[in-house]
């Protein structure tokens, strides 16, 4: 039987996942150090509000697409211990997620600051 709703439960899930992403995932912790002083600098940008959030969303989505290739390679370990090549496939298409955006996260900021830089 499915649990009652809970708002405050599941926000105490969804940071317990916040925590665990931290504690176990080194890339996480890289990507935060990167994105946190992004996230500030887009404050300080002589930008439209549209602009300002849509690099903010860019910076998300990395995290976003990183708590996504965590459950799904924590699922995997899970199923199975042995080598399997659909496996592999799983991993490497949830790692290809995190790659795309932070190609696209890195591609957006490149225009918005060109765009600025060639403005001045």
């Amino acid at each position: 039987m499915k649990p009652d709703y809970s708002f405050f439960a599941n926000t105490k899930f969804a940071l317990q996942g916040v925590c665990a992403l931290f504690k176990n995932e080194k890339s996480f912790r890289i990507e935060l150090c990167i994105i946190i002083p992004a996230l500030i600098l887009d404050c300080f940008l002589p930008l439209s509000i549209l602009e300002h959030l849509f690099l903010a969303f860019v910076l998300f989505m990395i995290l976003i697409a990183e708590a996504i290739n965590t459950a799904i390679e924590a699922n995997v370990d899970l199923v199975t211990e042995s080598f399997d090549p659909k496996a592999k496939i799983a991993k490497d298409c949830a790692s290809a997620a995190v790659f795309f955006s932070v190609l696209f996260a890195l591609l957006s900021w490149g225009i918005f600051l060109g765009k600025l830089w060639i403005e001045e």
